[in-house]
């Protein structure tokens, strides 16, 4: 996700919210295939999008000046993750 990286309580605040919002081994899903987490994750992964399209210019990203590109690990225990990066040029 796209977020301010100047304050590293933004980031922890962030993380209570969707937690508090999409509570993992809430009763309101069925969706437990993987665990408590299971569906959580997914509607997380929904709010917090899978994708970024960041233009750049000069070899650079171009960022907003608090800005930074973190990965939300939306389960309780840890993944291997994959990137693609796709770069488009005119």
């Amino acid at each position: 996700m796209l977020c301010e990286n100047a304050d590293p309580s933004v980031l922890k605040d962030l993380e209570r919210f969707l937690e508090h919002m999409v509570m993992d081994g809430s009763r309101l899903f069925r969706h437990v295939d993987e665990g408590i987490d299971d569906m959580p994750a997914h509607v997380r992964s929904v709010l917090t999008h899978s994708d970024l399209t960041i233009p750049i210019s000069n070899g650079k990203l171009l960022l907003g000046h608090w800005q930074g590109i973190f990965l939300y690990q939306h389960r309780l225990s840890p993944h291997i993750r994959k990137f693609v990066i796709t770069i488009l040029t005119s």
